[in-house]
């Protein structure tokens, strides 16, 4: 038994480690007592960060494609560290891309009550109708004009002309023959406030709902990833 526990240590110690980092700007992020400023110089604090992985896939030099992590759905929470560290169930060597979506698909969406990160005792599922929330950033900033100044973007959607979900793929620069130990991805707030859309907190301060809103901000943050360090 001893023997048995002592080798899956091992063995696990060996696989890859995805770890997720999240900052603002060149800032790590901290809940609650850290002040930021966004591009539209408006002040802000951030106290909750949360969102969706799902089918992670990991894309090889060969061409060939595998999914690699142990649950098709993960719910990554800043305020709790352990879901910051993906231990996926294999080395990898020689990969080219990290692919996953960015919230959850339709027929999870219209599957019933669900069990484990996608309980909606997670504080991450609207109603049956709209479905689950795919990322959600809220805070307090003195420009927004809502009650107690606080912000609040719940960004969902999963009807054809509502989808929120976003594909994500993240290029690998470095291929190295031997294992790798981790891989590092970094998640920029800063991107949900602009790109492809401008999001001012003082004019849109607030996303509850499916809709076009929602649509603006996942284009704007499914650009908020990349991949910093492998080692």
């Amino acid at each position: 038994m001893m023997l048995s526990a002592f080798c899956n240590a091992v063995f696990a110690q060996e696989n890859t480690v995805i770890k997720l980092v999240h900052k603002v700007g060149n800032q790590p992020l901290q809940l609650f007592t850290e002040v930021y400023t966004n591009q539209w110089n408006e002040p802000f604090t951030v106290n909750r960060f949360r969102y969706y992985i799902a089918d992670l896939t990991i894309e090889y030099a060969n061409g060939k494609k595998s999914y690699t992590y142990q649950k098709p759905y993960h719910l990554v929470m800043e305020d709790d560290t352990t879901t910051k560290a993906l231990l996926l169930n294999k080395s990898l060597y020689k990969i080219t891309s990290i692919r996953f979506l960015l919230g959850i698909d339709s027929v999870k969406n219209t599957s019933g009550v669900q069990t484990d990160d996608l309980d909606p005792m997670k504080g991450m599922f609207w109603t049956w109708n709209t479905g689950y929330i795919y990322a959600k950033l809220e805070g307090q900033s003195d420009s927004s004009k809502a009650p107690a100044h606080y912000f609040s973007y719940h960004v969902g959607g999963y009807k054809h002309v509502e989808n929120a979900a976003r594909e994500i793929i993240l290029p690998v620069t470095i291929n190295t023959s031997s294992a790798i130990k981790e891989i590092v991805i970094e998640a920029d707030i800063l991107k949900w406030f602009y790109g492809e859309n401008d999001i001012k907190i003082q004019q849109e301060p607030i996303c509850h709902q499916p809709g076009k809103l929602a649509l603006k901000l996942a284009d704007n943050y499914k650009n908020m990833f990349l991949i910093t360090e492998v080692k």
